[in-house]
């Protein structure tokens, strides 16, 4: 299919741009059966689509074993060529023939369904796996402001103190630090977020909510083995990983989660990525790699590595081909064992070699990063201690 679509895009001279076009329709758990739900999408992707477009139809379950169809759409016409623009009328279009078809099925259909409430299928499925997202952490950023304001003036001056850029028209956008990007509040979250029932959110509070800066930290008690002064310390690679780490929250492990909602929106971006940098903490902190000079002594040798692996690889292969394995059962499994377990360690060599270069990379952003926060936090620590400062000449 993939195939066939690209040779519709060559012969008309229209392989750049927009590739295809993902939509999906879901059915009510219990009602439809796997061969009814596929025959329905066939239907739908037939009268929207077929006559023009190629089209791609696959019926699936997710985990909660709700039936759902994906249409995958070329976005080049089959017939002469026309590229498929999306616009809002054909989304009602393809609601309304869903609802078609699946009146004739006798499936139920949602009435007056509300818009701009949907998730995006990648911000459900990070929900589902408990994986922050970018919208996930700008509403939550303007859900925080609404809670901590009594008046609207509070509501942007939260949003800029978080360092968000805001522009209020008939919808407010904003924009995150280090972000290029305006995202619009009500088209992405939906009508709670309209400048109206943010007001309104914001005037049926009875009082704000004390701010997490101002909130009473918690006491750790920790107790000591060793001596602090013999201890060695950790330095280059290593203590700045870690160190990132726990700005992260990723460690202590009994850290409540809480506290991530107090991460600098800076750092809270990287939260998106907390496998790949603990990942690169463990090979970090398994090898005692601190210096650049070591981590490419490491890297380089385990690239050396796979060169030979690879080559061993190689000649097994030609060995399975062999008409004295192929004859012989015993041998062709031992082969291919030793072929699966080859495999197996040149997968491991290369993730490490891509750590390796991944951190490369990503220790620079960091230091930048860390640099950048402390930069910003500086006139808030200023400001608190004037703040204690003045509340103690009060007494």
């Amino acid at each position: 299919a993939r195939d066939e679509m690209l040779a519709v895009k060559k012969r008309f001279g229209k392989e750049s741009g927009t590739v295809a076009y993902h939509g999906y329709q879901s059915f009510a758990p219990g009602e439809a059966t796997p061969e009814m739900a596929h025959e329905i999408g066939m239907k739908l992707a037939a009268r929207l689509w077929g006559d023009r477009y190629q089209v791609i139809v696959a019926t699936h379950l997710d985990k909660e074993n709700h039936l759902h169809n994906h249409f995958v759409l070329n976005t080049v016409s089959f017939v002469d060529g026309i590229k498929y623009h999306r616009t809002k009328k054909d989304y009602h279009d393809m609601q309304t023939v869903s609802d078609e078809l699946c009146r004739e099925y006798r499936l139920s259909v949602i009435e007056n369904p509300q818009y701009g409430k949907a998730k995006q299928y990648g911000e459900w499925r990070a929900e589902q796996e408990q994986r922050p997202t970018w919208r996930g952490l700008i509403r939550a950023d303007m859900d925080e402001a609404i809670r901590q304001s009594m008046t609207e003036r509070q509501f942007f001056d939260a949003l800029r103190k978080k360092g968000y850029a805001v522009k209020v028209g008939k919808d407010i956008s904003v924009r995150p630090p280090s972000k290029e990007r305006f995202v619009r509040l009500m088209r992405n979250f939906g009508e709670d977020y309209s400048l109206d029932n943010i007001r309104r959110r914001i005037l049926l509070q009875n009082r704000p909510e004390r701010r997490t800066e101002e909130q009473k930290p918690e006491i750790l008690r920790v107790r000591l083995i060793g001596n602090l002064k013999t201890a060695r310390k950790l330095t280059g690679f290593r203590a700045l990983y870690v160190h990132y780490c726990y700005l992260l929250g990723i460690f202590p492990k009994n850290r409540p989660q809480q506290s991530r909602k107090r991460l600098h929106f800076l750092l809270r971006e990287d939260l998106l990525k907390l496998d790949a940098i603990t990942a690169e903490t463990r090979l970090l902190i398994g090898h005692r790699i601190d210096t650049a000079e070591q981590l490419f002594s490491y890297r380089d040798k385990a690239s050396e590595k796979i060169t030979v692996l690879t080559e061993k690889r190689k000649q097994l292969y030609k060995t399975q081909r062999t008409a004295a394995v192929k004859s012989d059962p015993e041998k062709a499994a031992e082969v291919k064992t030793q072929i699966a377990a080859l495999s197996k360690e040149l997968a491991a060599l290369r993730k490490k070699v891509i750590l390796c270069n991944s951190i490369a990379e990503r220790s620079g952003v960091i230091q930048e990063k860390i640099k950048a926060v402390r930069e910003d936090e500086q006139p808030e620590k200023k400001e608190k201690c004037d703040r204690t400062e003045q509340q103690k000449a009060v007494r």
